[in-house]
């Protein structure tokens, strides 16, 4: 379903150095926050630095570093895949805090399973009581029922999980917490989330690392960390009841309402797994790029509003080649006016 988000919890990302191609002086801007979107910020650092001699520096820290970061006002912009908290955005130093969605990614359930080839079914239920260690053995009823073709072993389950504050976390969580009244009342949703069983693992790709190196293991990781490590993602049966793979095109399609139903000076802070419709990829999300809206540093934040309008008017294209999903057309019209209104004074 599409949810908007006033309270929950937050992600860690990455940073970005930006230096202004149209002034004379160039202006660096920093950033830092969320590893699910570490790939696709990378490529637009690269294309922008290329087309207008920006340089651009990112490091990727994770969302809720991020969200703490810019909340301190130690950098000039962070990155999260989990939207603030009212609480964290009144906290926050530098005054009001603006959330823009850049583009949309889903989180694979990957595992390794020596002798089982074709892709595991998992409902929201399974997983839950997987995470929650209450399923413990790979050939369980509660997975053999799910997938009856499959010969399953009869091996230890052993969760992998992350070990940092993560927006994968989160939108991971989020999913498990809007399926399952057990994962609700008993872990609940967050970045960072008191794990009832498990091995940590830092950043996605310790935990990619973690599951391809684990008979037996299963993890979660954003679809590019799994298709990148060649590790399998399960089909997840969505709200539909269709067993849905995490692609590019289900992911686009868990999102596919979410242009048509935000309402007018949206603050963007909404939530979309669990998503209606038969094609919709259930775990999966926006990544935001966080900004003050009045930054003490004019040249600062013309610097990063012009990033952010090359984003949506030439990073978009690239998307899908990173197995991101591009924002839908229509929503990349209501940002671009937005910024048209931040720069504007408005």
């Amino acid at each position: 379903m599409i949810r908007f988000v006033r309270s929950g919890a937050i992600a860690l990302f990455t940073s970005v150095v930006l230096v202004s191609a149209s002034s004379a002086q160039t202006t660096d801007l920093t950033g830092a926050g969320s590893s699910f979107a570490y790939p696709i910020y990378s490529k637009w650092a690269a294309m922008y630095a290329e087309k207008t001699g920006v340089k651009v520096n990112y490091q990727s820290i994770g969302s809720s570093g991020g969200i703490r970061q810019l909340s301190d006002q130690i950098i000039d912009f962070g990155a999260t895949d989990g939207p603030m908290t009212n609480e964290q955005l009144a906290a926050a130093k530098g005054g009001p805090i603006l959330h823009f969605p850049t583009v949309l990614g889903g989180v694979s359930v990957t595992y390794n399973l020596p002798g089982v080839a074709q892709p595991l079914r998992l409902t929201g239920d399974a997983v839950a009581g997987i995470f929650m260690g209450k399923i413990t053995k790979w050939n369980d009823p509660r997975i053999a029922s799910l997938n009856p073709r499959v010969r399953l072993p009869d091996m230890d389950v052993i969760v992998v999980h992350r070990a940092d504050g993560s927006g994968t976390t989160f939108i991971f969580s989020d999913y498990l917490a809007s399926v399952s009244q057990p994962w609700l009342i008993s872990v609940g949703r967050g970045a960072t989330i008191v794990w009832p069983t498990g091995l940590g693992a830092k950043g996605s790709e310790g935990v990619a690392g973690q599951v391809r190196q684990t008979p037996g293991a299963i993890g979660y990781v954003e679809l590019s960390y799994a298709k990148h490590n060649n590790l399998p993602s399960a089909l997840i049966r969505n709200a539909a009841g269709t067993w849905v793979a995490p692609t590019l095109e289900s992911v686009t399609a868990a999102a596919s309402a979410a242009a048509r139903s935000l309402p007018k000076n949206s603050d963007y802070r909404i939530s979309i797994v669990n998503a209606p419709g038969k094609d919709a990829y259930p775990i999966s999300s926006f990544t935001w790029i966080l900004i003050y809206q009045h930054a003490a540093n004019p040249a600062k934040q013309a610097a990063l509003l012009n990033f952010l309008r090359w984003g949506y008017k030439d990073g978009e294209s690239v998307a899908s080649s990173l197995d991101y999903a591009p924002l839908p057309p229509a929503m990349v019209r209501q940002l671009d006016m937005r910024l048209a209104s931040l720069a504007s004074g408005h």
